[in-house]
């Protein structure tokens, strides 16, 4: 058929009958005409009046850069940090946080998000409807347009996030990793901040614990009179030793004379008196290292060692509280949790939202499955009524 005759054919058919045809068939089948206007209006929505929507994607993956576990401060590696994997919980706190109302407050006074999402411009079921409404409308809304969603096999975050121009969306997107980086370091030098005072005040009682054990050994030293009463003990036992080998000496020289000479000569009594005064002057040397009464050195070198040992104790421990204060102090001071950004917020070009014909058909489905429960109901109902 060509053009002209086409055009006469339009204007000699009767568009009144038509129209009456179709109000009869619409009355005869109210539930299918109902669901058919339906789609026709949801059809005209998404295709027409559905304002688009860009969404900026951005992976990233949350990294620890603190002190290896178990290294001490003197370590250079440990210095240096070893990167590790953060845990499910890092991924977690980061995720709620980015969802939060506190983010979205600082998202709203940068971005003024209330602003864009409210402009009359975009259709009024997808906007944001009252750019003064109540924080909690805004953020019921703001998790319909951000998500940040958490793959479990390879511990990347997935944040989208959804604007009515692309230069917004992106900006949302770029703001929302800043801000969980900021966020996730805040907290953990927070933490590691307060491991510092703890171990500062540690530092200052392990400080004053080894000044007063050492007070205290060099007070036993003065009361003593003895500067080592170890060095004190062994030069004891070795004049035991020395006056041993000379009783032995003696008494071998005197079995010797009394083999030829009688006991009251001149040379036995002379051995005999030497002996008798080797012999004394070992109970004497005894009695400083054991004795049952009085104060033997062996109980002064026991006493002297407690003291020193519980001094060389307070002195580690003081040690090791400077090393953990080190430690500290970096960790306090540096990155300790780092957002590897694996694909950069996006700029988007093509409006991914919404689905334009996959919502159209989602609505036809809907409405004829709907017209057709409806319509299978009014038949049962017809029928029982016969």
């Amino acid at each position: 058929m060509k053009p002209k005759e086409f055009v006469q054919a339009l204007k000699k058919r009767d568009w009144a009958a038509d129209q009456l045809r179709v109000k009869q068939l619409a009355m005869a089948q109210p539930i299918w005409a109902a669901a058919f206007a339906f789609f026709v209006a949801m059809a005209v929505y998404w295709s027409v009046l559905a304002s688009d929507r860009y969404v900026s994607t951005a992976h990233i993956v949350i990294q620890r850069t603190d002190l290896s576990t178990g290294a001490t401060a003197g370590d250079l590696a440990s210095l240096i940090g070893g990167v590790s994997g953060a845990n499910r919980a890092d991924q977690l706190m980061m995720r709620d946080y980015l969802l939060s109302v506190g983010l979205l407050q600082k998202l709203d006074k940068e971005l003024d998000l209330r602003s864009h999402f409210s402009n009359w411009r975009r259709d009024p079921f997808s906007k944001f409807l009252f750019a003064n409404a109540p924080i909690e409308w805004l953020h019921r809304y703001y998790l319909s347009r951000v998500s940040v969603e958490l793959n479990d096999y390879d511990g990347v975050l997935v944040v989208n996030a959804q604007a009515y121009t692309p230069e917004m969306s992106k900006a949302i997107s770029e703001k929302l990793v800043l801000e969980g980086e900021a966020f996730m370091n805040n907290v953990a030098n927070s933490l590691a901040q307060t491991q510092v005072d703890f171990l500062e005040k540690q530092v200052v009682q392990m400080h004053d614990r080894l000044l007063s054990a050492r007070q205290t050994l060099l007070d036993y030293q003065n009361k003593k009179g003895l500067a080592s009463p170890m060095a004190t003990a062994e030069s004891t036992v070795a004049i035991l030793a020395k006056l041993q080998a000379s009783l032995t000496e003696l008494q071998t020289q005197k079995s010797a004379l009394q083999s030829y000479l009688v006991a009251s000569h001149p040379s036995v009594v002379q051995l005999n008196q030497q002996i008798s005064a080797v012999e004394k002057q070992m109970l004497q040397e005894q009695a400083k290292l054991a004795s049952p009464t009085g104060k033997p050195l062996n109980k002064t070198v026991e006493e002297y060692q407690r003291l020193e040992m519980q001094a060389a104790f307070a002195d580690a421990v003081y040690k090791t509280a400077l090393s953990a204060l080190e430690r500290g102090r970096i960790e306090a001071t540096r990155t300790i949790k780092k957002i590897s950004v694996v694909q950069a917020p996006t700029l988007p070009e093509y409006p991914l939202e919404p689905r334009r014909i996959y919502n159209t058909l989602v609505a036809l489905m809907t409405a004829f499955l709907l017209a057709g429960i409806a319509h299978l109901l009014w038949a049962v109902v017809q029928d029982h009524k016969d």
